[in-house]
């Protein structure tokens, strides 16, 4: 197996490596062994984060969120920004390194397994052309999120073929999004609306607001951004709003009501509700949860 970085963690970083006793399992066992991870985490501006590896035996998927780096795979290089994913398959010597003027923050993952090859061609990547760009998208840090958080419920083989399910569909999820957006490229009126919702996450805003950003009716606007994102418009904006949740519910100290303040909700009840509807966790569970997976 492939070893992660010794990077020191800082507050709100995670490393899970998995047991060697456990990855025998999960490669003998039916449920697991077409796909599973073997190492796994997060880490928040990962200031001198940066690795060299000569020999390389599982496949490393590496996800910015916020930041930058630099990627050296074989004869490829890339400036991995926000929004980039980058899978570098088994046997090629690679280096990579943070930023030092804007570390990246970036979620990562090991993964092998019979059927790893499949999901690699399936994403359409290669050696000589590794990374997607343009993976800003709310759904997929929840989608890394919970990979994480099932995987730092315990060392044993029941929680890891739980994990290695949930790989499997964060995979052929990022699927769905590169296909969109290779759409979403050609509508350049959607990508500024897509801007002024992440904008406008401390506040409400209408569906009027912003079909009149993309310059169509209301009727139409709701149509082809559902159509080309797989999301109806507002539904989009509450799930950014979720995802700044989720960031101030890990990162600050502040209570419920005023987190929902700055997300521009009046009524702390009604902002319960519509984060346990995205997330299926109450904002006290969710919080109560990233605080015992740091422990």
């Amino acid at each position: 197996m492939s070893e992660p970085s010794s990077w020191p963690l800082t507050e709100g970083g995670v490393r899970i490596m998995v047991p060697r006793s456990v990855l025998l399992e999960l490669e003998n066992n039916v449920l697991s062994q077409e796909l599973y991870p073997t190492a796994l985490g997060y880490y928040p501006s990962a200031k001198h984060h940066s690795m060299l590896r000569v020999e390389h035996d599982d496949y490393l998927l590496m996800y910015c969120i916020e930041g930058q780096g630099e990627i050296v795979a074989g004869d490829y290089k890339v400036a991995l920004t926000a929004g980039g994913l980058i899978i570098v398959p088994p046997g090629i010597p690679h280096t990579y390194a943070a930023n030092p003027d804007k570390p990246w923050s970036i979620f990562w993952c090991h993964f092998r397994g019979s059927n790893a090859p499949a999901f690699y061609h399936y994403l359409a990547l290669s050696a000589e052309n590794p990374c997607i760009e343009g993976l800003n998208d709310v759904a997929l840090q929840s989608n890394f999120r919970s990979l994480i958080s099932i995987a730092s419920t315990g060392y044993s083989l029941p929680v890891f073929i739980h994990a290695a399910n949930q790989l499997r569909q964060l995979l052929t999820f990022i699927e769905r999004l590169k296909r969109r957006g290779k759409n979403l490229a050609a509508s350049h009126s959607l990508e500024k609306v897509r801007a002024f919702m992440r904008e406008s996450t401390h506040r409400n805003v209408s569906l009027e607001e912003l079909a009149e950003i993309s310059g169509l009716s209301k009727y139409h606007f709701n149509r082809k951004y559902k159509a080309l994102t797989g999301y109806a418009p507002m539904q989009h904006f509450i799930h950014m709003k979720v995802e700044q949740a989720c960031l101030l519910l890990d990162s600050t100290a502040l209570n419920i009501a005023e987190i929902a303040f700055q997300l521009g909700y009046d009524d702390p009840l009604y902002f319960s509700r519509v984060f346990r509807k995205v997330t299926g966790l109450a904002p006290s569970q969710y919080r109560r949860h990233i605080v015992e997976s740091k422990t």
